[in-house]
């Protein structure tokens, strides 16, 4: 399948564009960007240097990714959300003198397979989130979230556990150190470790 790209946004040649992908208007893709296959890239999207998004990615309008982060296959980022890549941002240095690409260090963040990201959510640097996490909008995250983790609030705190179908999952059997939690919608079970499902707030 062909790439589509709007013509008003600016795709690097030096980026990496996967079959089926549609980039549209006022998307800006810099040099050594890796983007995988049947993506979509809403409006004002911005994908910095070296930015590594994998497959079947879906980026909502004016969603902001720096150099630093990783986005697995089938990751949701809904509109406005942005990632950070500075644990220690200034414009310069102690002696005023602009900062250059050797006065600082790019702190990395990963988003794993199938995480959703709620409108203008912000992901601080450093952190992981989980498979099928979910984050909710307006949430800023400040630590790891665990796989199918529910988080959301300032800064996001665990709410619960969600199936890859989107559903809160609700309590079931406990198996030793695991929760054998059920989705009420799609009835697949999924594992949660005790310890944490006991940390629901």
């Amino acid at each position: 399948m062909a790439v589509k790209i709007h013509p008003t946004s600016d795709v690097s040649s030096e980026a990496v564009i996967g079959d089926g992908t549609a980039i549209w208007l006022f998307c800006q893709i810099r040099p050594g960007a890796h983007i995988g296959k049947n993506c979509n890239l809403g409006k004002g999207v911005y994908i910095d240097n070296d930015v590594h998004i994998g497959d079947h990615v879906k980026l909502q309008n004016n969603v902001s990714v720096y150099h630093g982060v990783t986005l697995e296959d089938g990751v949701f980022a809904g509109p406005h959300v942005c990632f950070t890549n500075d644990m220690r941002p200034r414009a310069v240095n102690p002696d005023l003198s602009v900062k250059s690409t050797d006065d600082w260090v790019v702190t990395k963040t990963l988003v794993k397979k199938g995480a959703g990201l709620g409108a203008n959510s912000t992901i601080r640097c450093g952190v992981t989130i989980g498979e099928w996490a979910m984050v909710g909008s307006g949430s800023v995250v400040t630590r790891d979230v665990p796989d199918h983790a529910l988080v959301y609030g300032n800064p996001a705190r665990l709410h619960g556990f969600v199936c890859a179908c989107g559903e809160k999952l609700k309590k079931g059997e406990i198996k030793g150190k695991m929760m054998a939690a059920e989705c009420p919608a799609c009835h697949s079970i999924v594992d949660i470790p005790l310890d944490l499902w006991e940390k629901i707030k």
